[in-house]
């Protein structure tokens, strides 16, 4: 039942997606995006829910469900500032982004067949392991906003100023304000985690995940503080999200 919520709410990703591109291609915005998207994120929580009835706990235990709760977040992020920040053509990036989470945490040996029931878990474990993926949607979202500014830039660059992509996507400074708020919100998320995870008990296999998660806030860190000391171009400030996400998407080697 859990893999049904998972699998559909991945087909109505790649719909929505899809649809999305077309309409962009036809030189339209994509309205039905966020609709599709919502209906991935019901789909989605009654994935988590089943999962957290069978484990008793947040469904953190194996990479598969990390996975879906990750794109969980990054959805739920977006369906919070696309919306809010009119930032439409967000959801057609987004999209995909989810569909490849999702359909990696269906590989087969990914998700646990028969999920076991938690044994006592520790309060601060479970805080550690919320906010550090809930941290992730942020900045991957982050790093699809960044995404969107290059391939404005690019345009820009090219003279491609009719195109269907370049007439909706949004303006500059909307993007680049999006995109640094989520930042300062994946950063403020991973530094609860953080916290969280030295105060949780461990074991030797943990301290290799939290010196990882150390290095990537820090490295977050560095970032926040070049741009609020000396600045950043926004193209510097959104090849730095995109790299500094796909880098720290190691730290999942260690879980």
């Amino acid at each position: 039942m859990d893999r049904w919520f998972l699998i559909a709410s991945t087909l109505l990703a790649a719909v929505g997606g899809t649809l999305g591109v077309i309409s962009v291609h036809r030189g339209h915005r994509s309205h039905w995006t966020v609709v599709w998207m919502i209906g991935a994120f019901i789909c989605q929580m009654g994935f988590l829910s089943v999962r957290g009835d069978f484990r008793a706990a947040c469904p953190l235990n194996d990479r598969g469900e990390i996975l879906a709760f990750l794109a969980w977040s990054l959805t739920m992020f977006y369906l919070l500032i696309g919306p809010a920040y009119r930032i439409s053509l967000l959801g057609v990036f987004t999209a995909p982004v989810v569909v490849i989470f999702q359909a990696l945490a269906l590989v087969p040996g990914t998700l646990s067949v028969n999920p076991a029931k938690s044994a006592g878990g520790n309060p601060w474990h479970e805080t550690h392991s919320a906010m550090s993926v809930l941290a992730y949607g942020a900045l991957a979202l982050a790093a699809v906003a960044g995404v969107m500014f290059l391939v404005l830039d690019r345009q820009l660059k090219e003279h491609h100023l009719k195109s269907g992509l370049f007439r909706n996507l949004p303006p500059i400074r909307e993007l680049l304000g999006s995109l640094e708020r989520l930042l300062w919100l994946g950063t403020g998320l991973l530094t609860i985690g953080i916290v969280a995870g030295f105060l949780m008990p461990h074991t030797a296999s943990a301290w290799g995940h939290l010196i990882a998660a150390v290095a990537v806030w820090a490295s977050y860190i560095v970032l926040l503080a070049v741009k609020k000391v000396r600045g950043l171009t926004g193209r510097r400030l959104s090849l730095s999200a995109v790299v500094l996400f796909v880098l720290s998407l190691v730290v999942f080697a260690f879980v």
